[in-house]
Formats: C-alpha cells, sequence, structure tokens
C-alpha cells in the first residue's frame, strides 16, 4: 500500500441501515441463514480462547467444493473486500493502471488508489470490447459479475474469452463474484489461468455480513503470492467454522435463489409501474427514478420504516435508487413505501 496514497484517499459511500427500527433495503443480503447457525457460532466461539488453525483445512475443503475447484486453491480472507484488496496488493505497484469499469463497486477504485495506482475507468457493458493496446497498458482488468448495482451477470463464455486476451496482454483479471452464489452461473475459477483471481464473499448468500468470511481463488504462483501475502489467522474461529457450514448447506442455497428469482421477477413488475429498472440477475433492482428527485424517493420511503440505497454515489448515475430483494412479506412493505403495490387475488 502506497502510503502517500492513504493520506488522500477518502472512504466510499456504501449501503446499510444501523436503525434496527428500519427495514433495510439498501445492502444487498439475504433475510435468512442457515439453520444451526447460532449452534455452530456458538461452539466456535468456545475454541477461540486459542489461535485459529491457520491452514483453515475444513473452510478451504468446503470453499472449494462450492465453486468446484481444489481446496488448496483457496485463500481465506475476513470477507470479499479482503480479498480483492489481497489482489490488488499483490499485483499494483506504483505507477500501476487498473481497469475499472462503471457504474461498479465503488471500492475498487478506492483500493486501486491506495496502491498508488490509477484507475482507468470503461463502462461496465464496454469492458470486454477495450482494444488490446488499452488492455496491454493496465495491469489489472476487473470484473464484477453480477455487477453491482445494475445486477446483470457476465456470459461465462465472454469471461473466459476475456480472461484469454488478458492473458496475452500480461494483465491479471481480478473478477468480483460477490452475487454469483444466487445463480447458477459457473465460477471463473474453472479457467485455471495465472491471470485470473477470482473473490468471493459468503455473508451476502447466507445472510451474515457482520462475519466477515470469503476467499479469494488463483492457480500457480498467483495463488502462492496471495497465500504469502495474506494475514496470520486472516479469519476467526467462528467465521471459519461457519463458513464452512454454510458452504455445505445445499438445500438451503438452492432455496435461496429460487426465491429471489421468482420475488425478484414480482418486483420488477411492480416497480415498472413507476420506474425504468434494470434487468437483473442479483438479488437487487436498479431503478431510474426519472425526473423525480432521488432525495424526495429515498426520504418517502423511509417515513415509511424502509431504507432504500442511493445510487447516485456510484460513477455514472444521477437519477437512480437501488433495492435489495427481501422475502415476500418485507418485499411487499418495500412495494407499498414506493407506492407500486398491488392486490394480489392470490393471497
Amino acid at each position: 500500500m502506497n502510503p502517500d496514497a492513504v493520506r488522500t484517499a477518502e472512504r466510499v459511500p456504501h449501503g446499510g441501515e444501523t436503525d434496527r427500527d428500519v427495514l433495510d433495503f439498501s445492502a444487498n443480503t439475504n433475510p435468512s441463514s442457515p439453520d444451526s447457525v447460532d449452534r455452530v457460532y456458538t461452539e466456535a466461539l468456545e475454541r477461540s480462547r486459542r489461535y485459529p488453525d491457520d491452514d483453515y483445512s475444513a473452510f478451504r475443503a468446503a470453499a472449494g467444493e462450492f465453486v468446484d475447484c481444489e481446496a488448496e486453491r483457496v485463500i481465506p480472507t475476513p470477507g470479499g473486500l479482503a480479498a480483492i484488496r489481497l489482489a490488488m496488493e499483490t499485483t499494483l505497484e506504483t505507477g500501476d493502471e487498473a481497469l475499472v469499469p462503471y457504474p461498479s463497486f465503488g471500492e475498487y477504485a478506492r483500493e486501486v488508489e491506495l496502491q498508488g495506482a490509477s484507475p482507468r475507468f470503461v463502462p461496465h457493458d464496454e469492458l470486454f470490447d477495450v482494444d488490446d493496446g488499452t488492455l496491454e497498458a493496465c495491469a489489472l482488468a476487473v470484473l464484477c459479475t453480477p455487477n453491482n448495482p445494475t445486477g446483470e451477470a457476465a456470459d461465462p463464455d465472454a469471461v473466459a474469452d476475456f480472461a484469454r486476451r488478458c492473458e496475452r496482454a500480461d494483465t491479471v483479471l481480478l473478477v468480483d463474484e460477490a452475487f454469483l452464489g444466487f445463480t447458477e452461473l459457473p465460477s471463473a475459477v474453472r479457467l485455471e489461468s495465472e491471470r485470473v483471481i477470482v473473490a468471493r464473499s459468503l455473508t451476502k448468500l447466507f445472510g451474515l455480513p457482520g462475519l466477515r468470511a470469503g476467499f479469494a481463488v488463483a492457480s500457480s504462483e498467483r495463488r502462492d503470492a496471495l497465500e504469502t501475502a495474506r494475514r496470520a489467522w486472516s479469519l476467526g474461529t467462528p467465521a471459519a467454522a461457519v463458513g464452512a457450514h454454510c458452504l455445505r448447506d445445499d438445500a438451503f442455497v438452492r432455496e435461496t435463489r429460487d426465491r429471489v428469482d421468482a420475488e425478484r421477477d414480482r418486483m420488477r413488475a411492480a416497480l415498472e409501474s413507476r420506474f425504468d429498472v434494470f434487468p437483473s440477475d442479483a438479488p437487487y433492482l436498479l431503478c431510474d427514478v426519472g425526473e423525480r428527485a432521488v432525495e424526495d424517493v429515498i426520504d418517502a420511503a423511509r417515513d415509511d420504516g424502509v431504507a432504500i440505497r442511493d445510487a447516485t454515489t456510484f460513477r455514472g448515475l444521477d437519477s437512480h435508487v437501488r433495492v435489495a430483494v427481501k422475502d415476500r412479506a418485507a418485499n411487499d412493505r418495500l412495494l407499498a413505501a414506493l407506492g407500486v403495490l398491488e392486490d394480489d387475488d392470490d393471497d
């Protein structure tokens, strides 16, 4: 990390509501968690009187099975963002450039800058079309799939083609799959390229954002660099135990995917009566509120006890809000707060 960059860097705004009396649709987390999480956490908390086993063999095995790769390729991290930082710390040098999509997760540009490098912004839907010269000029390219906040997932074949281009350009491709677990799409870990690093977050899919558990996946010397650079005891004992438990709960994952798919379609149909809504493969929907003031839409929802995300903090967006997809009862409260809830004759 570059000391001079740290002195000039700023924090990035995020969703997340601290008022427990407000229904939080500003953060894209699952409202449910797998069964027995409390028991697993409690048992692990007792074991926390000693340092964790720094090998994290059970966590690595569960993560490897979840994304379909060898356990030894998994690098445990305290959340997906920690995996992103680790990838950038081991890739970027002062003066480098990194290809950063927009609108997308604001931490990419911040993490690039903290390394003393410079982000080269490209529209997220034009990332795969950048010319070879641009790609060769960048030490790193970032792909977010599904993209946050727009919600669409990249075609796996297109990702593979872009990864091959990155390899020829000697550019590292960082694929952020924080929300890919909500889909049936395969992970980019299948590419097994030394130029590809995958970052995964557990806590969104499993509804435990405060637990801070995630991992990176890489191959060959890239994997060795990440493993050497990661902090010792990078996961607390409870996070490692609960994370491994959640990753093995296939039934929970299937149920979550089915619910999110059905509710997202229902919510989009309702929201389109008032807003322009982006297509999405993710547990959130980006809405263009048009000529309405974003602040007025957010304030009106909050008056009804619902927090939604101000998406104008994302580069390139100026009239947008983002809403999460939760369970049916919570989603109905959101739709009512936004004035788009219609009566359902089946209820």
